[in-house]
C-alpha cells in the first residue's frame, strides 16, 4: 500500500476528496513510463534514484510520488549473478583475512579465478541478492497509460481505507458477490435494509469495521478489506463512505459507481479451500444431509443474514442447521452475530471460528460456547456434526 504522503488528496473540513489520475495526466505519465523504459536491465536502485529526480516536464507532485509507486511495484526484479552473491561474498572475505599483505586486486582476481569468472562479473555478483541491486524487468503484458492511471487511482483508495475505523457500502444489484468476497476474506461486516423514501423495503447496507478499529492483525486484516475494492465493479450502482485517519485528523471519505479506479477480474466459481474442504467432509461423513451451498438471505429484524451453509436432513426436512464460518472475530462481534441469527426464521445455527484469527484479548462468553465451533486451518467435519446433533438431534 501507498504511504500517507503519497496520497493526492484534498482535506476540506471534515471531508478528504481524491484527486484522481484522469485522461488530463496521461502526457507526464507517458514521460514517466519511458524514463522507467530507459532503465530496462538496469539495477532498480538505479532505477529509484533517477524517479526521486524531477521530471523533465510538469507533474503533480503526489500524483507523480502514488504513479511512481504503483509502476515500481509492477516492473519485476531478478537476480542476474554469475556466482552466488553468498557464497562470493564468504569466499572473498576468508580471503581477505586470510592474506599475509592485504591486496585488495590480487585478493579479487584469486576469487574470481577460484570461480571461473572474471573480475567483473563477481563484483556485480556480490550483493545481487539485495533489492536494489537486482535487475529491473517491464511488466508482461506492458501497461498502457490508461491501466496505470486507474491502478495509482485504486491504490490510493485501498492506502486511504487501510486507516478507516468504519465503512458503510451502499450496493445496489450484486450484494451477495460481495458480501461473500467480504466474508471469505474474514471481514468483520453485517448487512442492513436501509428504508429509501418511505418504501416498505430499503437498499442493502454493508457495513464493515476498519483496521483503526480493531487491535490484532491491522496490517493483514487492512490487506483483506483493500482486496474488497476492485470488485465493487461487479455491483450495479455502489456508494462507499468510510471514517478515515488522514493527516492528523478524521475525515470522511467516499468513493462510487463511476469513480475511475482499476477493476478486478471476474469471480472465481469457490471462494476458497476451507470451505471445499468443509463440503466435501460433511457430505463424506454425513450422507443423510444435504448441505446446501450459499441459501437464500435470511432476514433478522433489520439485518439481512447471508450464511455459507444450511445443512438439512433428507427424511426429516425441519431438521436444519445454518452454518457460517468466520474469519477475523472478537467476542463482541460475535455475540452480536448470534444476536442476529437468533432473530432470523431458522434460528438454529453454527459458527465456526478461526481460533488464529482473534482480534481481541477477552475470552468467549460462556453462553455461547452451544452455538460455536472452534478450529485451526481446517474445519472438523465431525465437531460441526455433533453439535448439529445437539442442537436438532431431538427434532
Amino acid at each position: 500500500m501507498l504511504s500517507e504522503a503519497d496520497l493526492p488528496l484534498r482535506i476540506v473540513e471534515r471531508g478528504a476528496y481524491f484527486d484522481f489520475l484522469g485522461p488530463q495526466d496521461e502526457p507526464w505519465l507517458r514521460v514517466l513510463l519511458a524514463e522507467m523504459v530507459r532503465f530496462e536491465g538496469r539495477r532498480r536502485r538505479e532505477m529509484a534514484e533517477r524517479l526521486a529526480e524531477p521530471l523533465p516536464c510538469e507533474a503533480p507532485y503526489f500524483k507523480r510520488r502514488a504513479a511512481t509507486r504503483v509502476l515500481l511495484r509492477l516492473w519485476r526484479r531478478e537476480r542476474v549473478a554469475l556466482v552466488p552473491p553468498a557464497q562470493a561474498r564468504a569466499r572473498l572475505f576468508d580471503a581477505a583475512a586470510a592474506a599475509a599483505d592485504f591486496d585488495g586486486e590480487a585478493i579479487r582476481a584469486a576469487v574470481a579465478t577460484d570461480f571461473g569468472v572474471g573480475e567483473p562479473a563477481l563484483a556485480e555478483s556480490l550483493f545481487a541478492d539485495l533489492p536494489g541491486e537486482r535487475v529491473v524487468r517491464a511488466p508482461e503484458p506492458f501497461p498502457s497509460v490508461a491501466e496505470i492511471a486507474l491502478r495509482t487511482n485504486l491504490a490510493v483508495v485501498q492506502s486511504a481505507l487501510m486507516r478507516s475505523s468504519t465503512i458503510e457500502l451502499h450496493v445496489e444489484g450484486g450484494v451477495r458477490p460481495i458480501v461473500r468476497l467480504a466474508k471469505f476474506r474474514g471481514l468483520l461486516c453485517s448487512v442492513v435494509e436501509r428504508a429509501v423514501d418511505g418504501a416498505a423495503r430499503g437498499e442493502p447496507v454493508i457495513q464493515i469495521s476498519g483496521p483503526f478499529s480493531i487491535f490484532q492483525h491491522t496490517l493483514l486484516y487492512g490487506r483483506a478489506l483493500a482486496e474488497i475494492i476492485p470488485h465493487l465493479a461487479w455491483c450495479a450502482h455502489f456508494r462507499l463512505r468510510a471514517a478515515c485517519a488522514l493527516r492528523g485528523r478524521i475525515c470522511s471519505v467516499g468513493v462510487e459507481s463511476g469513480d475511475p479506479i482499476f477493476p478486478a477480474a471476474a469471480p472465481a466459481a469457490f471462494d476458497s479451500r476451507l470451505e471445499e474442504w468443509f463440503a466435501r467432509d460433511i457430505q463424506k461423513l454425513a450422507p443423510d444431509w444435504d448441505l446446501i451451498r450459499e441459501p437464500e438471505a435470511i432476514r433478522a429484524g433489520t439485518t439481512l443474514v447471508f450464511p455459507d451453509f444450511m445443512l438439512r436432513h433428507r427424511i426429516h426436512p425441519q431438521r436444519r442447521v445454518l452454518i457460517e464460518i468466520a474469519g477475523f472475530w472478537t467476542p463482541e462481534y460475535l455475540r452480536g452475530k448470534i444476536d442476529r441469527l437468533r432473530q432470523a426464521d431458522l434460528p438454529t445455527f453454527i459458527l465456526c471460528i478461526d481460533d488464529q484469527r482473534a482480534c481481541g484479548q477477552a475470552e468467549l462468553p460462556l453462553d455461547l460456547a452451544a452455538s460455536i465451533v472452534r478450529f485451526r486451518r481446517r474445519v472438523d467435519a465431525k465437531q460441526v456434526m455433533r453439535a448439529v446433533e445437539r442442537l436438532v438431534g431431538g427434532i
